[in-house]
């Protein structure tokens, strides 16, 4: 159901519950349609990307079919899709949530048991007082997490209680943990034999079997340890990559414009502010393809965590990216294993911006050996949310978060210095706004330090991603900075924004980047013109007046950026 946009919600950052939303007036995307599509599984598996919104939606379940909460319907779902159109199911089960991303991980199996045990024993505790009129006659004496779900279950089962559905989120946290540290052995002893883990796994199935468990649902990031489990516990379907639940989390264009809407009518905010917004989200935040022919989603819960600091502050922020994105480097050096292979990665991103993959290792499992192979490097990213589908061949970077996590990576994976000697040429921007100058500055400090060899596979996107990534660095307090932004006529390459609130209003650059091998610059005499070619020229003045039918106050500057090799540039100002 649409929302009201006329009325002022909070943003919601960093709150999972669904019944502190209500009771805070936060602002609701809709997703509860696909409450009824998950009816008809017994244990859905549903994958995403960190900061996707897992969390909340196991809330929203458990809220919705947890029978202690039935007088509450109104006030939970009043206004959304699934309070029109409740399903039969609605409030008519006990639920059983567990959270296994707070269980604690060490280089030892027992320790990591007892936690697991101690965590699943505050979950039991919780649900036999939430339902103890259910359950006077229990027997409360506890020994281990699998041995109580058990007697849960068989008393159910004994008593006609209602049925039971469980929720587990973050099933794979504690296992991802294992193999980001390499304690692969330690990881297989969890997943194999009779493991607490297993002998949990299969507790459940068993209580699916009896039917004294309507469903089990499960949320987590990769397939690998429900395949490494799939013995035990091969009643799982994952869901992810099924066309109907590919939106269920993570916000499509409409539902942002919606957002948007409320945020612009809500606060009184301009037409002209929150139009910039909606590019920055766009370009920042967009992109991710969970499926070929999808439509591509905002990572929810980073686009939220921008537009609550824009409210609060009334501006753009410095730093568009959450921190909590900034880990994931882990990942990279663990699949990859060795260091040559965790450059030759980094650097087919930084310079391509994409990677190969077949399209017939998007399944819906692999387990741990298979996710450590090479040609399925592209589909473990893909998973764990730093690259998305391009088309049957190509994986891609998502978007501009993700392109300057991966630059920063590179960075730092080949030592190279974006920090110290650049403050002369940042400060002379900020005062002349002169992108020759500052360009010959990045050319000479940046460009300087890398090897002549790094440049034997050299592209505009190279050029074009590092240079955005030094002026991110250091200009962000005062500009936006944009790459590979899409308008009708094309694609631009490069472009700078002076923020609302500073003297920069409605500054904007674009530049078109154009790289050449030394042996094409000299047969097309590059460095002999003394304008720019025509058709380069016309590329970005198309762009630069798409750009002023939306935003007409613009004060735009063109440039021609033309890269030869790894030792000769020409830039042009219009």
């Amino acid at each position: 159901m649409k929302p009201d946009l006329s009325v002022k919600k909070r943003i919601p950052y960093a709150i999972a519950n669904l019944e502190e939303f209500r009771r805070r007036n936060c602002y609701f995307v809709d997703k509860t349609k696909y409450i009824e599509t998950l009816e008809e599984y017994v244990a859905p598996v549903y994958l995403r990307p960190r900061r996707f919104g897992k969390t909340l939606w196991c809330s929203v379940l458990e809220c919705y079919y947890d029978i202690g909460r039935k007088d509450r319907f109104e006030e939970l779902f009043g206004g959304t899709y699934i309070g029109e159109n409740p399903t039969p199911e609605k409030n008519s089960l006990l639920v059983m949530r567990f959270n296994f991303s707070v269980v604690s991980v060490s280089d030892n199996g027992s320790e990591i048991k007892r936690s697991f045990d101690s965590i699943c024993k505050c979950v039991f505790d919780v649900f036999l007082a939430r339902y103890k009129n259910e359950f006077k006659t229990f027997d409360h004496t506890y020994q281990n997490a699998t041995d109580h779900l058990e007697n849960i279950i068989q008393f159910i089962q004994a008593n006609n209680l209602p049925n039971l559905y469980i929720i587990i989120d973050e099933y794979d946290n504690f296992t991802n943990q294992l193999i980001t540290t390499h304690q692969d052995g330690l990881y297989k002893e969890l997943t194999t034999g009779d493991s607490f883990l297993r002998t949990f796994f299969k507790a459940i199935k068993a209580g699916t079997e009896s039917r004294s468990v309507r469903h089990v649902y499960i949320t987590g990031v990769l397939p690998v340890t429900i395949d490494d489990l799939t013995s035990g516990f091969n009643i799982a379907e994952i869901i992810t990559l099924r066309k109907k639940f590919v939106n269920m989390l993570g916000f499509t264009q409409a539902e942002v414009d919606d957002y948007l809407d409320m945020v612009r009518v809500g606060y009184g905010y301009e037409c002209d502010l929150i139009a910039s917004l909606r590019v920055l989200l766009k370009n920042y935040y967009d992109g991710y393809q969970f499926a070929i022919g999808s439509e591509p989603l905002y990572n929810s819960t980073i686009l939220t965590y921008f537009v609550r600091q824009f409210t609060e502050e009334g501006e753009f922020t410095e730093d568009f990216i959450d921190p909590n994105l900034k880990t994931d480097i882990r990942w990279i050096r663990r699949l990859t294993r060795h260091e040559n292979d965790t450059s030759e990665l980094l650097e087919a991103v930084a310079i391509d911006g994409e990677l190969p993959y077949e399209r017939s290792n998007i399944r819906s499992k692999f387990n741990l050996d298979t996710f450590f192979e090479k040609e399925f490097f592209p589909i473990s990213l893909f998973y764990l949310g730093m690259l998305t589908i391009k088309n049957n061949t190509r994986m891609v970077v998502p978007n501009q978060t993700m392109r300057t996590i991966f630059t920063e990576y590179y960075n730092e994976q080949e030592h190279y210095n974006v920090s110290g000697g650049y403050t002369e040429y940042f400060e002379q921007f900020s005062r002349d706004l002169d992108l020759t100058k500052l360009f010959s500055g990045y050319w000479k400090r940046y460009i300087g330090q890398i090897p002549a060899q790094a440049f034997d596979k050299a592209n505009e996107n190279f050029f074009r991603t590092t240079f955005y990534e030094l002026c991110r660095r250091h200009l962000s307090l005062d500009f936006v900075f944009n790459i590979e932004v899409n308008y009708p006529c094309g694609r631009s390459d490069w472009e700078l924004l002076g923020k609302p609130h500073t003297k920069y209003k409605n500054i904007k650059q674009v530049a078109e980047f154009k790289h050449f091998t030394a042996a094409e610059g000299k047969r097309l005499k590059i460095m002999e013109l003394k304008r720019p070619r025509d058709e380069d020229v016309d590329q970005v003045t198309k762009y630069s007046n798409e750009i002023l039918k939306d935003f007409p106050k613009y004060d735009i500057t063109r440039y021609v950026i033309y890269t030869l090799g790894s030792s000769q540039y020409r830039i042009f100002a219009l």
